[in-house]
């Protein structure tokens, strides 16, 4: 392959990744009242509109609120999990592992459906807590998934020499393994979040009148208002989980853990 032909694939590629967001980022800036490409003029206004939508406020505080806790939450359970599967000769570890990994391997619609059919039904659930359960559980294999990585290129001896000077397990832990694989906690948290925010079939089933998630609730805008504003508020998420996973890079390698 010459290098003409090489630049022309790396081109074509790079349009067809960042084309997407360019006809967004354009589409939200039209003067126009319409959602048009090419714009109908350029104008701020449809970005600064999506900050005086009620709706858009609140499903976004909702949205947050499930990323960061639903996220932290899976941390708390996916971390001790990875520790152990590590760490220790389980029974059956790789069928939990295969279990673990289930929310990503199954379709998004599947899950949300199956949630929705067997748990929240049956068992009355609300729907903020409908949605926190399915957020939380859709981010839990990549909390395993991350901080296993970590705890794969981390030494075990080093915790053992703790234990060996008096420290107790749990304290090993504490004091050894887990500063030790922040980066890894961190980048996990981080693409959870990023993953959590922006779901959309599980939240789908799951979202009732009221209390939506934010790309729910861009649905049902979309469904009677066809105006830039949606275009707009598509493009500052795009930039903000774009700029996080660049941050990430930057200061904690992210690459090195997904």
């Amino acid at each position: 392959m010459g290098k003409w032909t090489s630049f022309l694939v790396i081109g074509l590629t790079l349009t067809f990744l960042i084309g997407p967001f360019f006809i967004i980022i354009t589409a939200g800036l039209s003067a126009g009242e319409n959602l048009a490409f090419p714009p109908e003029g350029l104008s701020l206004k449809w970005y600064l509109a999506v900050f005086k939508v009620e709706s858009f406020r609140e499903s976004f505080a909702l949205s947050m609120f499930l990323a960061v806790f639903g996220t932290l939450t899976a941390l708390v359970l996916g971390v001790p999990a990875a520790y152990a599967l590590s760490r220790y000769r389980l029974p059956l570890a790789e069928t939990v592992k295969t279990i673990v990994a289930a929310p990503i391997i199954v379709p998004g619609i599947i899950v949300g459906l199956g949630l929705l059919r067997y748990l929240v039904i049956p068992l009355d659930f609300t729907v903020s807590l409908a949605l926190f359960m399915a957020h939380t559980a859709l981010v839990i294999p990549y909390a395993v998934r991350v901080v296993a990585a970590s705890l794969e290129n981390l030494r075990s001896d080093m915790e053992e020499a703790a234990i060996l000077l008096g420290c107790t397990r749990l304290g090993a832990f504490i004091k050894v393994v887990l500063p030790n694989i922040r980066g890894g906690v961190l980048a996990a948290f981080i693409l959870g979040f990023v993953t959590s925010f922006n779901q959309v079939p599980v939240s789908l089933f799951l979202s009732g009148p009221g209390v939506r998630t934010l790309p729910i609730d861009m649905l049902a805008y979309m469904e009677i208002t066809y105006d830039p504003s949606v275009a707009a508020l598509s493009a500052l998420l795009a930039i903000m989980s774009v700029g996080i996973i660049f941050l990430a890079e930057k200061f904690l390698g992210f690459s090195r853990y997904v």
